[in-house]
């Protein structure tokens, strides 16, 4: 949500770039847990670390794995305060002269006076805010980025006269660091560091976002016109449910709408563990959804009895993939090497298991929409035609009887127009311009400023037109709070399984045990040891699985892995180890986002 008031369109830059680098900086980038498939992202990085040798850099509250194979420098940071980081870089970038003015101010907006909308103040540019002659007046030196990130002022000017001296600095975030209560802060903020230092639109370069992978481009089913125009940010389906009549346009990002005029009653649930399992707060979920008098019918299409799928009035079991047959594009995460994969029924389908295109086709046809919904054609039937099309501008494919039983079928490599973002643009600003408003990287965004004009937000949140470090109400700077609940927890992608898929794998929890991680000093303090069955709780719920004592997490900062089955014991406490049952429903200001990783809490023995 945050990117389009930046770049407009988002795009990135292959990790195949890196190749080309010197430097690599990456905040809250985990590819070796994330997209430890073997292939894709995580084997480009690798191969091009091997190709170019550059140093990396990795921001992140801990020493993950990625640190120890990517040989990377860690920079321990406090959950929340990328932008604060930034900040404090920028502000040697200038007060040094170590960046172009010139050159962002050609390709970007509100970096200083001269770039600045006519509808901004005179001291509302990104400068202005760094040397503190802004309407805060507070200088951004490495000192005030230092007492609020927690990396020493010296190791944020150094990192600031290495990215200015690189050659061609690949700039990354993973899309951890949006997870918080400030999220579009940090994305902008991340965004605005490539700009600042030229390291965008050059081979070896990136523009701060993850990349997607380039898509093959096999066609989806066609999905028809909603003759509904109103819409709601996905995150606050719960409140959508609970209480509609507080849903607007300017408080609740309602779209199409002025505000909803009924709430949520029918809820179809199909192949996810949301409903429940990976929404925030848990607990009151729970309690959302056990009144019928508020979303009166939930059916779950599923083929594991998920925590959601308990919620179901309808349970309908569906296929798993060994009993289904589909034609599928990439990964999004498969990076510059782009396929076409013919799935193959391995497993006749058992019991009374249907697919979802064969459930919803029935249901259609109760309505008597078959026809319509169908086109008269079986998924096999869609899948061939595809295929068909595709065969059509790739005329070397074989015979789709040769290709369906193929598996993997084609494999292409992206450009390297395709895999350098921002190429064009870099070439020639006039003649290729972004997708925002004025063609540019906005820095200052005339577009933020009017919504933070017209909506009606909460009590300290901002929707500020520069990517402004705004603290989150649950974090160290919170100092009433964190006398009651002293640790920052934040989530994290393990191993063990994949979000909520394969939780349920007793053999996988013995390989990879899902436990909240703790630093030496902080385990000291509570008389921790690792092992310890402990209780990780605040306002909102208990959960109760082992601790790791271990270096690699920041003193004042816990991290657990995100995905586990919640299930309450007869005490209300969640030993199946949610971290969700620890988490925030409440909205990101500008997106109505997930803040899932904002928390705080106390952890002490079970």
């Amino acid at each position: 949500t945050a990117t389009p008031y930046t770049h407009g369109d988002y795009v990135g830059s292959h990790f195949t770039q890196i190749a080309h680098s010197d430097l690599v900086v990456l905040f809250g980038l985990n590819l070796s847990e994330t997209r430890m498939s073997g292939g894709g992202q995580v084997e480009e990085l690798r191969r091009a670390l091997e190709t170019s040798k550059a140093r990396v850099i990795i921001i992140d509250p801990r020493y993950t794995d990625s640190v120890i194979t990517e040989h990377a420098e860690w920079l321990p940071i406090r959950p929340t305060t990328d932008a604060a980081l930034v900040a404090g870089i920028a502000h040697t970038l200038i007060t040094e002269q170590l960046l172009d003015e010139a050159l962002v101010n050609r390709y970007c907006v509100g970096y200083d006076r001269s770039t600045l909308p006519d509808t901004a103040a005179p001291n509302a540019s990104y400068k202005d805010y760094v040397l503190g002659t802004g309407d805060d007046g507070i200088a951004k030196t490495p000192e005030w980025a230092a007492d609020i990130t927690g990396i020493p002022a010296t190791r944020i000017r150094q990192l600031a006269r290495e990215i200015a001296s690189a050659r061609a600095c690949y700039i990354c975030q993973g899309w951890g660091p949006q997870r918080h209560a400030n999220g579009e802060q940090t994305v902008r903020a991340i965004q605005t560091l490539p700009a600042l230092t030229g390291h965008f639109g050059r081979p070896g370069t990136n523009n701060g976002n993850w990349p997607y992978g380039t898509p093959y481009g096999v066609p989806l089913l066609p999905v028809g016109k909603n003759p509904i125009k109103t819409s709601i940010p996905c995150y606050l389906w719960t409140d959508a449910i609970q209480h509609p009549e507080k849903m607007t346009a300017t408080t609740m990002g309602v779209k199409g709408a002025d505000r909803l005029k009924t709430g949520i009653k029918l809820f179809f649930n199909q192949a996810g563990n949301t409903l429940l399992n990976q929404h925030g707060e848990t607990n009151r979920t729970r309690q959302i959804l056990a009144d019928e008098s508020l979303c009166e019918t939930i059916i779950v299409i599923e083929n594991h009895m998920t925590p959601s799928a308990m919620y179901a009035d309808l349970l309908l079991p569906e296929t798993s993939y060994l009993e289904a047959e589909d034609l599928v594009d990439s990964s999004y995460a498969a990076g510059s090497h782009n396929y076409m994969i013919a799935i193959q029924k391995t497993v006749k389908p058992m019991w009374e298991v249907r697919s979802t295109y064969d459930i919803c086709a029935d249901i259609a046809g109760h309505l008597g929409l078959r026809e319509q919904y169908t086109e008269g054609r079986t998924q096999a039937q869609w899948a061939e035609m595809h295929y068909q099309q595709i065969r059509e501008k790739r005329p070397y494919l074989p015979e789709w009887s040769v290709a369906k039983e193929m598996g993997v079928i084609d494999q292409r490599i992206a450009t390297e127009q395709q895999s350098l973002a921002f190429a064009d643009f870099r070439a020639d600003a006039e003649a290729n311009p972004l997708s925002t408003p004025s063609g540019k990287i906005e820095i200052y965004s005339q577009a933020l400023a009017d919504l933070a004009q017209t909506w009606t937000l909460p009590e300290g949140e901002r929707i500020p037109a520069l990517p402004e470090f705004c603290p989150a109400k649950e974090s160290h700077l919170n100092k009433a709070l964190t006398a009651k609940y002293p640790l920052q927890l934040s989530g994290f992608h393990t191993k063990g399984h994949t979000h909520s898929t394969y939780s349920n794998v007793l053999m996988l929890h013995e390989a990879v045990p899902d436990e909240v991680w703790i630093n030496p000093i902080d385990a000291s303090a509570r008389q921790l040891k690792s092992g310890d069955r402990v209780h990780v709780f605040n306002d909102r719920g208990v959960v109760e699985l082992p601790c790791k004592v271990t270096q690699r997490i920041l003193p004042g900062v816990a991290a657990m892995p995100q995905g586990a089955w919640t299930q309450l014991d007869g005490n209300g406490v969640d030993v199946g180890g949610c971290i969700n049952t620890l988490t925030s429903h409440h909205p990101s200001p500008l997106a109505k986002g997930n803040p899932q990783h904002t928390n705080l809490v106390e952890i002490k023995r079970a």
